[in-house]
């Protein structure tokens, strides 16, 4: 479907002249091994490379995950675009010209549709930032008054004030013309049989949630009193993805400061930007995700986690650690104590104090120790002795020992131990336990509670496994293709987009002897559907360099995949002589046997 835009010439070309290594080095530390590329997938948290990019096949795959596809797929799922966004911005990188594009019906409806939902969100801004300052704001302007916020930053944020009555705004944009269908895609409006539309936000200070273009895409809510919840945020709408986005980033980007820092709240981002740390961002009441580092990863290389100090905080500064390291960012830990937060701490302290404990920030190894400090008794030897393996084994994830040296100093030094005897503990753990023991030692349980059951690549049937083992086998040497056209074609491949793949491949086959799987993928739309031929392209068994292991192999997966496939067929015939025919194919698929 993809072809009706640009046309496939074009498509290629743009796919053909951007080298998928080039483009994912570019935003992900990727490092040789053998044929292929790894580095740590930017789709899941994980400790230890599973994600490959090949320049033969110009694709990648996580073999964690099972994300994969071509460098269109890649700038789709990183930069959050749909599929001609992703061949403009890859038409740009290359300096190649496209034709102006032909929008069909649905994509200029879509088009329109988020012009309007901006529109419809500036105009509620507008609104609520006319509540404040009008007759109805006066204790939400007092609220910001407690808070020490000047005029200027809440012009500068756009603060609003949302007020008691429930269905002030859905009147005021009705007023204006527009109607409930698109109002209800919003998310400041709720529709209810009885009561019909009222709003969302009522007696509330309103923060508007500002994209890096500085569009409003969504509404942040204080409430005023007592109610519950504190905060409120607008749901996810066509417009607002609170994974992908960052709260005061639109200001934060354009800072020029070699890091940014992360905090907990709108409050705290607007406090910090008001003392001049304009580089101060937060997640929107959400945990930090991979999509959030990597918006990091465009605009800085280092982090400094400014979380409430609280035991809450540090939870939070624990989880995101690993997430901003795997996306190659360098994280330091700030210590607020004795306040909770940096609102707080600048309040008592002022920014002068603040930019010191900034500039202390501790490394975020450090930190971790510190947290795993508190679960072992120091008072008690034994518990101390557990501490300290414990730390020798977490001493283990620096493979550079110059580096690991360092942080055996740091830690002797701090926990008063003699370094000499830390080095030589990390070093008897080193020897008896190889780097992937290691690595699985120390995460096993964080990687237990970081991956999503959905993320788990789904153990499928071995019929389906066969036939991608095979597909990615022909491609990997199209010889085999050879000795196993007269057995296996397309027609063998029965699940829908098991069989779009394979007809394509056949289809190259057949024209040239070979495949570049890349080129097929830029057949799918759909991200979902890239993703699964994209497996099919990197189905590893376990083939042995032997040779006699590899026919054993191929003769197995070529006739389970023949058999189920005459197993289908002899279920939907109807005339007694092509039942003969499969019988007969079935007995002498007994026999067969290729020998390579």
């Amino acid at each position: 479907g993809q072809a009706l835009i640009y046309g496939e010439e074009i498509i290629e070309e743009v796919r053909s002249r951007n080298d998928i290594v080039d483009l994912i080095s570019t935003y992900v530390p990727l490092k040789k091994k053998g044929s292929s590329y790894f580095g740590l997938c930017p789709f899941h948290n994980e400790k230890s490379p599973s994600f490959s990019v090949s320049r033969d096949k110009q694709m990648y795959y996580c073999f964690g995950c099972g994300a994969g596809g071509n460098v269109f797929t890649f700038i789709m799922e990183y930069e959050n675009q749909t599929f001609p966004e992703a061949v403009k911005i890859l038409a740009d990188r290359a300096g190649i010209a496209l034709p102006e594009a032909e929008l069909t019906e649905e994509q200029k409806r879509e088009r329109n549709k988020r012009q309007l939902l901006l529109e419809i969100n500036k105009t509620a801004a507008n609104y609520f930032y006319y509540q404040l300052n009008g007759d109805q704001g006066q204790q939400a302007r007092e609220y910001l008054e407690n808070r020490r916020l000047s005029k200027e930053t809440q012009i500068h944020f756009g603060l609003g004030y949302a007020s008691k009555y429930s269905n002030d705004l859905y009147l005021y944009l009705k007023k204006k013309g527009y109607q409930d269908q698109i109002l209800k895609e919003t998310g400041l409006l709720t529709y209810d049989e009885k009561r019909g539309a009222h709003d969302k936000f009522w007696n509330r200070v309103m923060f508007p949630i500002m994209d890096v273009n500085n569009r409003v895409i969504g509404f942040g809510g204080r409430v005023m009193g007592d109610g519950t919840p504190k905060y409120l945020n607008s749901p996810e709408t066509m417009l607002f993805d609170k994974s992908r986005n960052l709260y005061g980033l639109n200001y934060a980007r354009t800072s020029r400061k070699p890091y940014m820092i992360i905090c907990e709240g709108y409050m705290d981002v607007i406090a910090m930007h008001q003392a001049g740390f304009t580089n101060a961002v937060a997640s929107l009441g959400t945990a930090f995700t991979a999509q959030h580092s990597v918006l990091l990863k465009r605009y800085t290389q280092e982090v400094r986690l400014a979380y409430d100090s609280d035991g809450a905080g540090q939870k939070a500064a624990l989880r995101a650690i690993p997430i901003l390291k795997s996306a190659g960012i360098n994280v330091r830990v700030i210590h607020m104590d004795p306040y909770k937060d940096p609102d707080e701490f600048i309040k008592n302290l002022g920014a002068e104090a603040f930019q010191e404990r900034i500039d202390a920030a501790e490394s975020s190894f450090m930190f971790e120790i510190s947290v795993l400090e508190k679960n072992y008794k120091q008072s008690d030897p034994e518990g101390r002795a557990s501490f300290m393996k414990a730390m020798a084994r977490r001493l283990l994830e620096f493979p550079q020992e110059l580096e690991r040296n360092i942080y055996i100093d740091a830690i002797a030094g701090r926990y008063g131990i003699a370094s000499e005897e830390l080095k030589r503990m990390v070093n008897s753990f080193g020897a008896s336990m190889s780097r992937e023991q290691v690595e699985a030692a120390i995460y096993q349980q964080q990687e237990r509670e970081e991956m999503p059951a959905k993320k788990r690549v789904e153990k499928e049937d071995s019929v389906l496994t066969a036939q991608k083992f095979f597909l990615t086998w022909l491609i990997e040497e199209p010889s085999i293709y050879d000795k196993t056209k007269d057995y296996i074609n397309e027609d063998d491949f029965v699940e829908p987009l098991y069989h779009h793949v394979a007809a394509l491949v056949f289809e190259e086959l057949r024209a040239t002897g070979q495949v570049m799987p890349a080129r097929i993928l830029n057949q799918f739309e759909d991200v979902e559907e890239q993703k699964t031929a994209a497996s099919l392209f990197n189905t590893r068994l376990k083939t042995d360099d032997d040779p006699a292991v590899r026919e054993k192999a191929l003769n197995e997966t070529v006739k389970r995949i023949k058999k189920n496939s005459l197993e289908l067929k002899s279920r939907s015939v109807r005339e007694i002589a092509d039942l003969q025919k499969i019988i007969k194919e079935k007995a002498q698929l007994q026999k067969l046997y290729i020998s390579l």
